[in-house]
């Protein structure tokens, strides 16, 4: 832990950000053992000292009285938020029991966990591991599933495989990645060079972002017909001879099939369907074409959500590879780790635990062979839960995760997750799902517990630390401490034999070079000192057949099709609205609703509905509107733009929260998650993500709701 010349009283701390899941490098000023400063860590040089609200809001969860500051078993019905205190030992005790209960009966297996995945995810993987169980799952379903499974069938790698050199790029087209509000410090200031040194940007969104007001171009497209419009591209640079042949030719197989698929997608053709005036479309393709290879076509999260999404991605990523856009600089990168440059890896405190016998529960990698089993369908789960098949899951721990909010339809999930004998949620936050769980364990806050090692990958792979900077406020306690004594109660001790987190690291560290002590200085240790680029000639591409697939050998044995035929959404009934959703700067999500500062700055959302669908309704600016939708609905204000496509309404996820134990977030706003009746299940067969855009509501004018909040 590094620490100012001098005195003890004064420090400085190198850690990573825990606000959001981005975890950005900062620097934390403790004086007189609390914090007073936080800021992006200097020795970053991507970084600097920049920080955004939701990583300065950091030291208002540290000191808010509006967290779990103990243990807490159940003692009424799920959900009542009936409580009492509990010690450490009872709560843990009492986890333990049913855990080996559990065990004896169906096997660890029957024990499942979910989190937000990222680079700390070792931890709970091997803590289930431990128990003989193979059901790890990430939130991906919600997030970028299809885009990630859409990457692995044409490049072999998934989404995370391929990095982005924006600060260089000459032009940048975002389908719905909006980089300047749920945004990556650093990503956003790259952004945001490359276009003050001449970058174009083009922006695609049915809804006028932040990012869309720096744009270049931006097209503000019919929701959910981003398919239409890659395929329009697509054909505009193969008809014309635009595309890099000799990449293509070099690299890839499908290409024939390719040819004839896209023929009869135009940008005449695509005008119809997304609104998107033909003769831009093929400007686009002719700027691209220009600025070739020097160019990134990001695939986004929001194109992840919608019934053709997977196909939309992956035609992204045959976009990328049409320009021939790999391994140059200002155009996308294939991720190196350590291995990649000659460094060994941290080890997994798993590596010496023997794998499950049984197979995942969802599926994953053996009834979907397809899918990668790494973080799985987490929806998928919830049907085992339901059905018992292919065997019963009747422990569930959510940890730093909050399905009941991330998920579509929370009273369905409450039917179902009512049938496990044990839900634990482990946070920082009353969660909607700490809420209806048998048992809340708080965790220590990012800024009061050290992390196991992380390993950054990129252009230039290093290792990283999370420090501790404080002492826990409250009787809270990390992660790896929770997870170490529940395996030593259930008597596996023998897989997690660490005493402290010294010892964790110890053992992550064998075999690197690397010691604890080379992290005290800037918080990381590079593992090279120049970005690494590799040979354009010879790219290692993880396909079946080794090369960029754009019929994919997979999906083939699937039984799916790499090119899809275009469907057409449906258009919204007179009355109705497309119910979209998203981020903005101030928010992560449900994650911050209940922050001081960041509840203050935005103590609410509003629904965003066009001009003149708001004058056909009698709506004005400000007024109050009901939505509602599949038996569910809300009271917010309009806020009447023409910055938003006429079939689609959108809300900024997070609100309409119903834990009582967060007075400033409780019953504030419109939750979109509410709405998704019926979705929970329905994801993608092909890319495995939720179809989270597929959800109707109807608006019209309302009365103030008691309060005026």
């Amino acid at each position: 832990m590094a620490t100012s010349p001098a005195t003890a009283e004064r420090k400085k701390v190198y850690s990573i950000c825990g606000m959001c899941a981005v975890r950005c490098p900062i620097e934390v000023e403790v004086e007189h053992g609390r914090v007073v400063w936080i800021q992006g860590n200097p020795h970053d040089k991507g970084m600097g000292t920049s920080l955004c609200a939701k990583g300065s809001a950091g030291i208002a969860l540290e000191y808010d009285t509006e967290r779990p500051q103990h243990p807490m078993i159940r003692t009424g019905e799920r959900g009542a938020g009936q409580w009492r205190r509990a010690s450490w030992d009872e709560a843990l005790d009492f986890i333990a029991e049913k855990l080996l209960k559990i065990i004896d009966e169906d096997g660890g297996q029957a024990i499942a966990l979910s989190d937000r995945g990222g680079p700390f995810n070792d931890l709970t993987k091997s803590f289930l591991k431990s128990l003989g169980s193979p059901n790890y799952f990430n939130h991906d379903v919600t997030c970028g599933r299809n885009t990630h499974h859409a990457s692995r069938s044409i490049l072999g790698l998934g989404r995370t495989g391929t990095g982005y050199d924006i600060k260089n790029t000459k032009h940048i087209v975002l389908f719905g990645r909006n980089m300047l509000e749920s945004f990556k410090v650093k990503e956003a200031k790259q952004l945001i060079d490359a276009l003050d040194a001449g970058a174009k940007m083009t922006y695609i969104d049915p809804r006028a972002t932040l990012t869309a007001a720096k744009a270049t171009r931006y097209w503000r497209i019919r929701p959910n017909t981003e398919y239409a419009l890659a395929l329009a591209l697509a054909n505009h640079l193969i008809k014309n001879n635009l595309y890099d042949a000799e990449f293509v030719r070099h690299y890839c197989t499908g290409f024939e099939e390719l040819v004839d698929f896209i023929q009869p997608y135009t940008p005449e053709w695509a005008e119809q369907e997304t609104g998107v005036p033909a003769d831009e479309i093929k400007q686009a393709a002719v700027e691209l074409s220009q600025d070739k290879p020097h160019v990134i076509i990001h695939p986004g999260w929001m194109t992840a959500r919608h019934r053709q999404s997977f196909y939309t991605s992956r035609m992204v990523y045959v976009l990328n590879v049409l320009l021939g856009a790999f391994e140059a600089k200002g155009g996308l990168f294939l991720v190196k780790d350590p291995g990649a440059v000659g460094k060994k890896g941290l080890k997994s405190l798993g590596a010496d635990i023997p794998a499950p016998e049984a197979k995942r529960v969802d599926g994953a990698g053996w009834k979907l062979k397809h899918i990668d089993p790494g973080p799985g369908l987490l929806n998928l789960m919830y049907q085992a839960i339901d059905t018992g098949d292919p065997y019963p899951i009747r422990a569930y721990f959510a940890y730093r995760h909050d399905p009941l909010l991330a998920l579509p339809d929370p009273e369905e999930q409450k039917r179902i997750l009512a049938k496990v004998d044990l839900l634990v949620s482990i946070d920082v936050n009353y969660s909607e799902t700490a809420w209806f769980a048998d048992v809340i364990l708080p965790e220590a806050t990012y800024l009061e517990r050290s992390n196991i090692l992380a390993t950054e990958k990129g252009l230039k792979p290093a290792f990283r630390v999370r420090h501790q900077a404080v002492e826990p406020l409250y009787d809270s306690r990390p992660a790896w401490w929770i997870f170490t004594e529940l395996v030593k109660l259930v008597g596996r001790g023998e897989y997690f034999p660490y005493e402290d987190i010294t010892d964790m690291w110890d053992h992550q560290l064998q075999g690197t070079g690397v010691k604890i002590e080379d992290f005290a200085a800037k918080g990381s240790v590079g593992l090279v000192t120049d970005p690494v680029w590799l040979d354009r000639d010879e790219l290692p591409f993880k396909t079946p057949s080794g090369r960029i697939e754009l019929v994919s050998s997979v999906l083939t044995e699937a039984g799916f099709p790499s090119l899809a035929p275009y469907e057409s959404p449906p258009a919204p009934v007179p009355g109705e609205f497309r119910l979209l959703f998203g981020r903005t700067g101030v928010h992560a999500h449900g994650q911050s609703i209940n922050n001081p500062y960041l509840n203050e700055i935005m103590p609410t959302n509003v629904l965003w509905i066009n001009t003149a669908k708001a004058k056909e309704l009698g709506l004005a600016d400000g007024d109050w509107v009901e939505v509602t939708g599949h038996g569910e609905k809300a009271t917010v204000r309009a806020n009447v733009t023409d910055f938003i496509h006429p079939e689609a309404v959108f809300a900024l996820h997070g609100f309409g929260r119903s834990v009582p134990a967060q007075t400033r977030a409780y019953n504030r706003g419109l939750g979109d998650h509410r709405f998704q009746k019926g979705l929970l299940l329905d994801g993608c067969p092909v890319g495995g993500g939720l179809k989270l855009t597929e959800c109707l509501v109807k608006v019209k004018k309302a009365q103030p709701p008691a309060g005026g909040k």
